[in-house]
């Protein structure tokens, strides 16, 4: 497979809100088994070579800190789904979609980078905050280009599956679909569901960017907390944020070594 081929394999579609943002990049989408069609992921198998890259959103409920009910394992079935058909794929990279607390994904044979994106960020009146893996063969980061660098003083909550606000047409905008976007033959809350389980377009399409351009951004000094923004001076971190996150990755590492002394004993 060409490095430059824009041939994605999308799982977990949905209401393809992901497969949008990379369309407007550039991308052409290939959808993968979906549940809107009674289709199942454990019966799909993808032939290898044919795909640069695999996207997806595995379902979140196991994982998200909204959850009233124990997690039924469904989470961690899908995940090893999504690192099957990766490793059967074979492509270049992988990109994976999920909530904050969404366990680590190590596929052999690619480097991951780990990064959140916040709806605001590209300038979403909402709070939605997504946690994103990506894993490449090549090792490349990506420089995620956020829209925004502040966060606005007024700001919706977070669009959900289970979102009680009655307007969908009002979701759909939050989530950056265009006025009068549809899905006809869904019932309302089968609507609502859909969209409050993608991916804001926006921000799909960003990160859709960042892989495009990978080649162009190549060199840049990106900061160390993967967070995808560009270092630029003598800045050894981007943001407050940023610092935190490397001491505290820094405290964790150095808590796992033992001591000398205790090695010794």
């Amino acid at each position: 497979m060409p490095a430059d081929s824009h041939l994605v394999l999308s799982l977990f579609p949905g209401a393809g809100l992901f497969d949008r943002g990379f369309e407007q990049a550039g991308f052409c989408v290939v959808r993968g088994p979906d549940t809107l069609l009674g289709q199942r992921i454990e019966d799909f198998h993808c032939p290898e070579g044919h795909f640069v890259g695999v996207i997806g959103g595995p379902p979140c409920q196991d994982f998200s800190r909204a959850r009233r009910r124990p997690p039924t394992g469904h989470g961690e079935r899908m995940l090893a789904e999504f690192r099957r058909v990766v490793t059967e794929a074979n492509p270049l990279w992988w990109l994976m979609e999920n909530v904050v607390g969404v366990p680590g994904m190590v596929i052999a044979g690619y480097s991951v980078q780990r990064f959140n994106l916040f709806a605001w960020e590209f300038c979403l009146r909402q709070t939605r905050n997504r946690a994103f893996q990506f894993g490449a063969k090549d090792g490349k980061a990506l420089q995620i280009k956020r829209t925004m660098s502040q966060q606005p003083n007024w700001l919706a909550k977070t669009v959900m599956a289970h979102d009680e606000r009655g307007r969908f047409q009002r979701l759909c905008e939050l989530q950056g679909l265009p006025s009068g976007f549809n899905l006809p033959g869904l019932s309302r809350t089968a609507k609502i569901r859909a969209i409050g389980n993608g991916v804001p377009v926006p921000m799909a399409r960003a990160v859709a960017e960042a892989i495009r351009d990978r080649a162009v951004t190549e060199g840049l000094r990106l900061c160390p907390c993967e967070c995808g923004r560009l270092l630029t001076g003598n800045q050894q971190s981007a943001t407050a944020a940023c610092r935190k996150r490397l001491e505290r990755e820094r405290k964790l590492a150095s808590a796992e070594v033992p001591c000398l002394e205790q090695v010794a004993v």
